[in-house]
């Protein structure tokens, strides 16, 4: 899973990008507003950390113009924003979450602290209730990248596990090859289709070739 993370603060936003990497999640690190995308989308960002006061901008203003995004048939409503600042006071909180933002969290604060509200916000998107991912006789656990089937574990390659996880957040629905290259590898060069087609093929042989359906 894809972070992108606005931060100016130098020290903080290395300790982040190391701590977002230990937990497994790929991040983008921009320190100005003017550097932010004009849109977020679900297909490629799946939470945005978003500081508040920035060099050259508010953080308010990009909260507010992703929102409107949304808000217009886009994807900008569908992408947990969680706003990390040292603006503590009330009203500060209020604009921040009655603008949009789903979670608000306050510097300082503990790493592991952050990074349970993201796993919580990632489950709230993925409409999950807990840690476990429960989709039938399939159940996911992110954390420990494990994968069981009427309680039997599953061994399933690091890719596989990413691939079903991307799957698995929106069970249901059609998720086109072109996305999964782009969510499959962020940062880089998108997956080639033929690699797509050979792990969905190794992922259909040991979960069941039934759990996923090919449109």
């Amino acid at each position: 899973m894809h972070i992108l993370l606005i931060e100016d603060d130098l020290d903080l936003g290395r300790a982040l990008q190391s701590a977002l990497k230990v937990e497994g999640l790929s991040s983008e690190w921009l320190r100005r507003a003017v550097d932010a995308p004009a849109t977020v989308d679900a297909t490629t960002v799946d939470c945005v950390l978003l500081d508040l006061t920035l060099p050259d901008g508010s953080g308010f203003d990009l909260l507010a113009r992703w929102r409107n995004q949304g808000g217009q048939g886009g994807q900008g409503g569908q992408v947990p924003i969680i706003v990390i600042t040292a603006r503590s006071a009330v009203e500060d909180r209020l604009a921040g979450l009655d603008g949009g933002a789903d979670d608000f969290v306050v510097k300082p604060f503990a790493t592991a602290e952050l990074l349970s509200r993201i796993r919580a916000v990632l489950r709230r998107s993925a409409r999950q209730a807990s840690e476990r991912w429960v989709l039938g006789e399939l159940v996911i656990e992110p954390r420990r990248h494990a994968v069981q089937r009427n309680g039997t574990v599953l061994d399933v390659s690091p890719r596989e596990f990413q691939l079903l996880l991307e799957l698995a957040r929106e069970p249901g629905v059609v998720v086109s090859k072109s996305m999964l290259a782009q969510r499959l590898d962020p940062l880089g060069e998108p997956m080639d289709f033929a690699a797509i087609e050979v792990h969905v093929s190794n992922l259909r042989r040991k979960i069941g070739a039934e759990l996923i359906r090919t449109v």
